[in-house]
């Protein structure tokens, strides 16, 4: 019975086009890793970190002591290692924890490895981009720790002044830029300025939605601006496995003894909160994958795909304006756009979702800045490009799907017979199936 849901799942990914900006396609390689006999295997604690800085072959030279609680790890201790080597490599950190189970265990690492329960957490409101996990009531951490929040402006840019006025005000112990739905790209800089006002304040970048697109050269890294840490997922444009990973600048050392606690040691008490701090066993097969995409990631070729991912968005958000729909903030300056479909086409996001869903595309229902609209009934909805441009869409094929996007619009507002659906999911697996996923070449 799985294997049949399985089956059906690859089916609906093979005849459908994705848009939900937090997904992508994997390669082979990738899901190979996945699969593998390492999911079978315990590995609690951390392979040596000494003799990172060389190339692939130079790390598995070194030494292959670990500091374990379990025996027999002589493979994923050199695993472990060529993920952390290649993840350092790829987002010039000092070091990676490549152990978290997701973006959210990364971002609760941080939080426990530097804050006491009460301190301030400064970061971007949930209704203007931000996400669940920093601050949302709703949350674990928001129960533990003092989130205040920064705005974004009509511009859709952030509201610099504002998050300055307040780290003077709140005196965080945390100045957090990160997003689920912010289209602009931040500056990193000026936020550095604004935190080295502040004593003893952590700078951390989640940067799950872009962590592609700076390993492709296409974003900035906040690590080369002055930012402490950086979390992100490795999945979305980064390609790779459902996972987290944390990149610290800072002074690595044996995780296994306590150090001070200091900015420069932010890399061993990453580790410590990771493990055992708020997770047990990690997952080799899945290291194994993350350690898979980050050397696909180090590939020329992926600067050419991270390139493309941009371009199609712009001409997304450029074939979307001209059909009139309403774009926030504009436009769009990553991967991501987030539309007003309320205020353009009469139709909340929950609906026009559904709709697409008919014909075989994919994105999520949003909720736009100062959405006056119910969660599971939202304004806008969120859509973006990393996983179209890994099947091989290009910036013409950007306006065809701006076309079925206003096509099926019309037929959700005016109530649109199935067989006009039926039509318009035909021409959508045409094209899907003209680009294999990745996983069948």
């Amino acid at each position: 019975m799985i294997f049949e849901l399985i089956e059906q799942e690859r089916v609906r990914q093979r005849e459908g086009l994705e848009l939900i900006p937090s997904e992508n396609y994997v390669s082979r390689a990738v899901l190979e890793a996945m699969g593998s006999v390492l999911t079978n295997k315990y590995a609690e604690g951390y392979p040596n970190f000494e003799g990172l800085d060389g190339n692939d072959d130079e790390v598995l030279a070194r030494t292959n002591e670990g500091h374990r609680y379990y025996g027999g790890q002589e493979n994923t201790n050199k695993i472990e290692r060529l993920a952390i080597a290649r993840a350092r490599r790829l987002f010039h950190a000092d070091h990676a924890n490549v152990q978290p189970h997701s973006g959210a265990q990364a971002n609760n690492a941080v939080y426990y490895a530097w804050l006491k329960p009460g301190d301030t957490v400064l970061a971007m409101s949930l209704a203007d981009g931000g996400h669940l996990t920093h601050g949302a009531p709703v949350t674990q951490s928001a129960q533990v720790y003092n989130f205040v929040n920064y705005d974004v402006g009509a511009d859709g840019e952030i509201d610099y002044e504002m998050l300055e006025r307040l780290a003077r005000e709140c005196r965080p112990k945390i100045i957090l830029v990160g997003y689920s739905a912010y289209m602009k790209i931040p500056d990193f800089a000026r936020v550095a300025k604004i935190a080295a006002a502040v004593p003893d304040c952590l700078l951390m970048a989640d940067m799950a939605h872009v962590a592609g697109l700076i390993a492709g050269g296409v974003h900035p890294n906040p690590l080369d601006s002055g930012f402490h840490v950086m979390t992100t997922t490795t999945h979305k444009t980064l390609r790779g496995p459902r996972g987290g990973l944390i990149l610290s600048r800072g002074k690595v050392s044996n995780p296994l003894k306590k150090p001070e606690r200091t900015l420069e040691n932010i890399p061993t008490l990453i580790d410590r909160a990771v493990f055992p701090g708020t997770q047990g066993g990690p997952l080799e097969h899945v290291i194994a994958a993350k350690a898979v995409a980050f050397g696909e990631a180090l590939r020329p070729e992926f600067q050419s795909y991270a390139q493309k991912v941009v371009a199609n968005a712009r001409a997304l958000a450029e074939a979307l304006r001209v059909r009139a729909f309403t774009i926030v903030g504009g436009g769009t300056d990553n991967h991501l756009l987030l539309l007003d479909v309320m205020s353009s086409h009469g139709i909340d996001g929950k609906s026009f979702e559904r709709a697409l869903d008919r014909i075989g595309l994919t994105l999520n229902a949003n909720a736009i800045p100062r959405d006056k609209r119910k969660a599971f009934a939202p304004s806008g909805v969120r859509l973006g490009t990393p996983a179209v441009t890994t099947r091989g869409l290009d910036e013409a094929d950007m306006v065809t799907i701006a076309d079925w996007l206003q096509r099926t619009a019309k037929l959700c507002a005016g109530g649109g017979d199935e067989a006009a659906y039926a039509a318009l999911r035909d021409e959508v697996q045409e094209l899907a199936l003209s680009h294999p996923l990745p996983s069948d070449n």
